[in-house]
C-alpha cells in the first residue's frame, strides 16, 4: 500500500510539473502571459507534409492592415520571429514550383487585394528586419478576401492549400502537387 501510495504522489508530481511548464512557456519574462504566442499547424497538402510555425497576434481594436502593417512593405506573417513553412515534398504554389525545404514566409499587403506571398530561402529571421529579396525562393500574387473579424492571427490547411486570417482579411495560397517535368 505505501508503495502505491509513493508511486501516486510520484506520478501527481510529474504532472503537476508537466503542466506548470507548458503554462509558463507561454510566458513572458515578467510572468504574464506573451502577447503573440508562437503556434503551428501542419497536415498533408497535395501529397506533401507541410507545417506552418508562426507568432499569433492579436487586434486588440487596432486597424492592422493599412495602418499596424502599412501597405506596399514586406510584413513577416504573424508576430516576433519570421513566420516558417515547411513543406516535405516540391510542391507548387499558384502554379509555380517550389522545391521541398523550409523558408521564410512573408506577405506584402497591397490596398487593391492583390497581395504577394513570398517564399524566402533564409527561414530564421527576427521579424522582417533583414529580409532580403535577393534570397526568395519564391513570389506569387493572391487576391485576398474579406472575412468577419479574427481576432487573432491563424493559419489554416485545406485541400487545395493554406489561408492566413486576420482581421478581416483572408490571404489563400493554392497549393498543387509538384508535375513530374517540373
Amino acid at each position: 500500500m505505501k508503495r502505491s501510495f509513493q508511486l501516486k504522489a510520484l506520478a501527481f508530481f510529474v504532472c503537476a510539473f508537466l503542466v506548470s511548464t507548458m503554462a509558463f512557456g507561454q510566458m513572458g519574462k515578467d510572468g504574464k502571459p506573451i502577447p503573440s504566442p508562437r503556434d503551428s499547424v501542419s497536415g498533408t497538402v497535395a501529397g506533401s507534409n507541410i507545417k506552418i510555425w508562426y507568432g499569433s497576434p492579436s487586434v486588440k481594436g487596432r486597424k492592422i492592415f493599412g495602418e499596424k502593417e502599412p501597405w506596399g512593405k514586406v510584413y513577416r506573417a504573424g508576430a516576433n520571429e519570421a513566420t516558417t513553412f515547411t513543406t516535405s515534398k516540391d510542391i507548387q504554389v499558384e502554379g509555380k514550383l517550389l522545391p521541398a525545404g523550409t523558408y521564410g514566409f512573408f506577405v506584402i499587403p497591397m490596398q487593391n487585394g492583390k497581395w504577394t506571398v513570398i517564399f524566402n530561402k533564409v527561414a530564421k529571421q527576427w521579424g522582417a528586419f533583414t529580409y532580403k529579396q535577393d534570397q526568395d525562393q519564391l513570389r506569387v500574387t493572391v487576391t485576398v478576401k474579406s472575412i468577419p473579424l479574427q481576432e487573432r492571427l491563424v493559419y489554416k490547411l485545406g485541400a487545395g492549400g493554406f489561408s492566413m486570417d486576420w482581421e478581416n482579411t483572408s490571404v489563400f495560397v493554392g497549393v498543387g502537387p509538384a508535375t513530374a517535368g517540373k
